[in-house]
């Protein structure tokens, strides 16, 4: 029975790689998706599970809501500090060597962490495991350019960016599980044992591209698979073949005639800074992350609080709401390049927008009721509102830079992004207490917090609106400079 139960799940697991591999367009495409997701899972299963087990450290360490949130903004800062000469690096040396040398430390303080008896220690390990996990973004950003042509980005980055929600998902499901039966030491460890298991994975089967999209992975097409009408000439460059056909330039003053590599960190971060869509698209990522890091931060403490839910309870409703963001990151990419491919250049921008409007919007009747009942359609489509909008602001950032630059500039946009993250958590604490005043429950604060908080995220949606006007030139002025340089960087090469 026992062998046939396995050759059974055999035949799953291969019939389901199988039809993964269709729909990504081939084997190779799907190992390296699979392994760059694998790399944001590793960092998202770590952030889910701090808030996972936020209840048993709190009773362990005697901690407040605002100690509680230091420990997701004391790693934010340390990454914030690290992430520009992790950009650096990334622009420089071999990426995979990197990644995987940043892992194995990474699990080494994962170790020491769950050792920790005190607020301080378990704090000195959590700044090592913030400034580690800096090397994520911006080497899984140069590697997704450097794999995948333009126009398929947004579907591509919905696959990759799927591994942070299941990872989130992960962390919280399988670290409180663990916390309940064991202790909040032993998720710490477990994720730590995961770790050094996928160092061995990625340096075995995810290979260095050539810099520049010179190793993009072809696109297997089946009789499934096939664009009509010759549509998969499109996705090479769907946004650069919109903005030509416009007859739309590119920003002289910014178009590039030097090989971009040789820069220095602070000339290529005012360069980054003076194309005014990845200023917009920064603004937009800065403010979304700082509220997806506040309400990961305290979602489970407030919906056993706000709802009653036990720890059954609390698994199902992660796991159905993950869905959920599983399903809108996955989207979010797919609808933006769809909409690129018909004409409409900026749909890179505006999909976004359209999707911090609508989760804000559903999020808030959810928050208003005690049943869970009602609660949870709502919240459903709030939480695949706001993972669509993600997938999409991914591809735009690489479509407005140069090549050799996709490093340093998601390495600035990660500098400020996860400066808010680092402050999110320790906010949401603070005014969470200070609006939840004695006699009242930890929910009715936060519920008032996540109210306030939702401001920032719409106002996020209308810069994207106002950006999608400059989208255009900047694509086009990317383009250039990559013209202008071709043959600096083969010299270099």
């Amino acid at each position: 029975m026992i062998p046939g139960r396995r050759a059974a799940m055999r035949a799953v697991l291969d019939r389901a790689t199988r039809r993964a591999s269709i729909v990504v367009g081939g084997q190779a495409r799907l190992r390296v998706i699979a392994l760059l997701a694998g790399v944001l899972s590793l960092v998202a299963a770590d952030l889910g599970t701090v808030g996972a087990v936020g209840v048993e450290i709190k009773q362990s360490l005697g901690l407040s809501n605002a100690g509680l949130g230091s420990l997701i903004a004391v790693p934010s800062a340390a990454g914030a500090l690290a992430v520009l000469p992790v950009g650096v690096l990334t622009d420089r040396l071999h990426r995979v060597r990197f990644l995987a040398t940043c892992i194995v430390l990474w699990s080494l303080a994962m170790v020491v962490g769950g050792l920790a008896d005190s607020l301080s220690w378990l704090l000195l390990s959590r700044v090592a495991l913030g400034a580690l996990t800096a090397a994520a973004g911006p080497t899984v950003a140069s590697l997704v350019g450097d794999f995948f042509p333009p126009g398929e980005r947004g579907r591509i980055y919905g696959f990759i960016l799927s591994g942070e929600t299941l990872g989130a998902g992960f962390g919280l499901v399988v670290g409180s599980a663990i916390a309940h039966f064991l202790s909040w030491r032993a998720a710490f460890w477990f994720l730590a044992l995961l770790g050094l298991i996928f160092v061995f994975v990625i340096t075995r089967h995810l290979p260095e591209p050539k810099r520049g999209g010179q190793s993009r992975l072809p696109e297997v097409l089946t009789s499934r698979t096939k664009p009509a009408g010759g549509a998969q000439a499109g996705r090479d460059d769907a946004a650069r073949r919109a903005v030509r056909r416009r007859g739309i330039g590119p920003d002289p003053a910014l178009v590039l005639r030097h090989n971009p590599a040789r820069m220095s960190l602070w000339r290529a971060t005012r360069y980054v800074l003076s194309i005014r869509t990845n200023v917009v698209l920064i603004a937009a990522s800065v403010i979304g992350y700082f509220f997806f890091a506040g309400l990961r931060t305290f979602a489970v403490v407030f919906v056993h609080e706000q709802y009653g839910l036990g720890q059954a309870g609390l698994t199902g409703m992660v796991l159905v709401l993950g869905v959920g963001a599983l399903l809108g990151v996955l989207s979010g990419g797919r609808v933006a390049d769809g909409l690129t491919h018909r004409g409409y250049i900026s749909a890179r921008l505006v999909v976004p927008a359209v999707a911090y409007v609508a989760g804000a919007a559903f999020f808030v009747p959810g928050l208003l009721t005690t049943s869970v009942v009602i609660a949870l359609p709502f919240l459903l489509v709030s939480a695949a509102s706001m993972a669509a909008a993600l997938a999409p602001l991914d591809a735009a950032r690489l479509d407005v830079m140069h090549s050799r630059l996709w490093g340093r500039a998601e390495s600035v946009r990660t500098f400020l992004r996860v400066g808010a993250e680092a402050v999110a958590p320790l906010t949401f604490g603070l005014l969470a207490d200070v609006l939840g005043p004695s006699g009242t429950t930890s929910a009715q604060g936060l519920r008032y917090t996540f109210l306030i908080m939702l401001v920032p995220l719409v106002t996020s949606a209308i810069v994207l609106l106002h950006g999608r006007y400059a989208y255009p030139r900047d694509v086009a002025t990317a383009a250039a400079s990559e013209r202008m340089t071709g043959a600096d960087r083969r010299r270099v090469q």
